[in-house]
């Protein structure tokens, strides 16, 4: 069986695991580890705190050789409720070269090609590891890759290159910004609209909360990093909701805002953060509660994904640049896990099959060129991975 053919297979079962990220992903974790067990890797399952989703981490060739390349990809997928699919989204169907079903473009084409090529990989005299990184979460805020590379930074485990597949029509992505996503709970004291004085308006403190956010997203402008490659260049704040009160007589006992922050640079994350803290603390809640000292704001974390800061020198787009090449490595406005894996030292870049247009949509598909490309790269790897 061609390598191809072996990839439309595997990739046949694994669209068939509804890992819908709202569900558990242990069956195919399970399926895959299955696979490279086989094969004679040694492989690794960290389950998150309700046992019904896992991570899998697993080597070929040399684990005491420390560094090696880490082929990541993330095995959940979007819902499709009330999508208007030609198909069941969860049986794939092939239609003019095209691979249609849920994942197949984001992100289980990737994971198909890498467990279609592992068994070339595990016959070769490897030199250097080549590792398997297949996470839960992705789609709602990277937890199951913040919980990889916390174990493998306490395992001492770091990579020297991370290639990260999600669809980039095979093209070379070195940065992109992160994505940090927060709800925010205002709880006040309801009463009579008459006499404000003798409530806590939530939605006003909702309000107050709102302009000082606005007023960061401008200060952010001002910390643009030279050469910023991001379109735009600053780390930009949106404000995506905000809801508080019943009518037009009674003051609001509670209200929530709900925001994002798309940071180009680690330390923006702080600096809006930190302020945010401050302004809660020293000016809204102080006036809040002494008129009820029950008055809270709550700020629920949604998800912290710092981007991948491009690199001056980055041996994952030499290596992506040998493997296809291409000479231009490119930006990208969605993120993915590659940061994570910068974040603990290891040089990263993201390239994968098919197109990001195509993901999360209904009738979402992978064209098998696309997939014969991505083949055509990861082959290239034996020879880096059997260099001496």
């Amino acid at each position: 069986m061609t390598p191809l053919a072996q990839t439309r297979s595997i990739l046949s079962d694994l669209v068939a695991f509804p890992t819908v990220s709202s569900d558990s992903n242990l069956e195919m974790i399970v399926h895959i580890a299955a696979m490279l067990g086989e094969l004679g890797a040694h492989v690794d399952l960290f389950h998150d705190e309700s046992g019904h989703k896992a991570n899998l981490f697993a080597t070929l060739g040399p684990r005491e050789a420390g560094g090696g390349i880490v082929l990541s990809g993330h095995t959940d997928v979007v819902p499709v409720t009330d999508q208007d699919w030609s198909s069941n989204p969860f049986e794939m169907v092939e239609k003019d070269g095209r691979l249609f079903g849920r994942g197949t473009c984001d992100m289980k084409g990737f994971i198909a090609c890498t467990l279609a090529m592992a068994p070339g990989f595990a016959a070769l005299d490897l030199k250097r590891p080549l590792h398997f990184a297949f996470t839960h979460d992705e789609e709602v805020g990277c937890l199951g890759g913040q919980a990889l590379v916390r174990e493998l930074a306490a395992r001492g485990i770091r990579p020297e290159v991370a290639i990260i597949g999600e669809p980039t029509e095979m093209r070379i992505v070195e940065a992109h910004k992160g994505c940090c996503e927060y709800t925010v709970e205002f709880h006040g004291l309801e009463g009579h609209g008459s006499n404000p004085e003798a409530g806590v308006n939530a939605a006003e403190a909702a309000v107050r909360y709102v302009t000082r956010l606005m007023e960061l997203a401008e200060a952010l402008k001002g910390r643009t990093p030279h050469n910023s490659p991001f379109t735009p260049p600053w780390t930009t704040i949106n404000l995506g909701r905000i809801a508080g009160g019943h009518a037009h007589n009674v003051i609001p006992g509670r209200a929530e805002v709900e925001w994002e922050m798309r940071p180009v640079q680690q330390s923006d994350i702080g600096f809006v953060k930190d302020a945010m803290a401050r302004h809660v603390e020293d000016v809204l809640l102080p006036g809040m509660r002494a008129v009820d000292p029950g008055a809270s704001i709550l700020t629920e974390v949604i998800g912290e994904v710092v981007g991948l800061e491009p690199m001056d020198d980055s041996a994952a787009r030499r290596l992506l640049a040998d493997l296809t090449g291409q000479v231009r490595a490119e930006t990208v406005p969605f993120s993915t896990e590659a940061g994570l894996f910068q974040s603990i030292g290891c040089a990263a870049a993201v390239c994968g099959p098919g197109s990001i247009a195509q993901a999360h949509k209904p009738d979402e598909y992978v064209s098998l060129d696309q997939l014969s490309q991505c083949l055509d790269m990861l082959e290239g790897l034996s020879g880096v991975l059997t260099a001496a």
